[in-house]
């Protein structure tokens, strides 16, 4: 009797053991299928906001430039025609959007759309 006892409080233990480290296991599972992946997203989105940024500012500055080179470095835009250049600029700009809007639109999820709808998704 005394050694069954003892064999039952050995099972309980055991199966005490085995329900903690389920439970831990679980618990990093979680973990790892979540929290990482979200700081991978959050580091992507840093980086893709200040890649944006950086690249806008860029792109404004050299616009400023071409409409400084424009009025100062050609002859031609003075008087009556002192507003040319800024609408070569204007242009410039649109044009640079409407390149930026293309290529997001057509970009590389748009094929991946494609092929799930051809193949029956949604």
């Amino acid at each position: 009797m005394a050694g069954e006892g003892k064999r039952k409080d050995s099972d309980a233990r055991r199966l005490q053991e085995t329900g903690v480290d389920t439970v831990q296991v679980v618990i990093d599972y979680v973990r790892q299928e979540t929290v990482e992946p979200l700081k991978g997203v959050g580091r992507f989105l840093i980086f893709g906001v200040a890649g944006s940024a950086l690249l806008a500012l860029g792109l404004v500055l050299l616009l400023v430039a071409v409409l400084r080179a424009l009025q100062t470095e050609t002859g031609t835009f003075h008087g009556n025609l002192s507003w040319v250049p800024y609408v070569i600029v204007a242009v410039l700009g649109i044009i640079l959007i409407a390149l930026a809007a293309w290529r997001v639109s057509s970009g590389p999820g748009t094929a991946k759309r494609r092929e799930s709808k051809a193949q029956g998704g949604s």
